[in-house]
C-alpha cells in the first residue's frame, strides 16, 4: 500500500492529476468519476474563456459598450 501511495504522489502533477476512487460500489464509483469529469471540464472551460477574453483585450477586440 505504501508503494502504491508513493507512486501516485510522485507521478501526479497539477497538469495531469491522478484520481483514486473507490471501486467497491459501482454507483458511487461512477458518481465520483462523473464529478471529477464535470470539475475538470468546468476548469478547462474557464481557462479557455479567460484566454479568449485576454486575447480580445490585447488585440482590441471583444465586446464593447456604447
Amino acid at each position: 500500500m505504501n508503494a502504491y501511495e508513493d507512486a501516485i504522489q510522485h507521478t501526479a502533477t497539477p497538469h495531469a492529476p491522478w484520481y483514486v476512487v473507490p471501486a467497491d460500489n459501482k454507483w458511487y464509483t461512477r458518481l465520483v468519476v462523473a464529478a471529477a469529469v464535470v470539475h475538470a471540464t468546468r476548469k478547462i472551460a474557464s481557462q479557455l474563456s479567460n484566454g479568449r477574453r485576454g486575447q480580445a483585450e490585447r488585440t482590441g477586440g471583444g465586446a464593447r459598450s456604447s
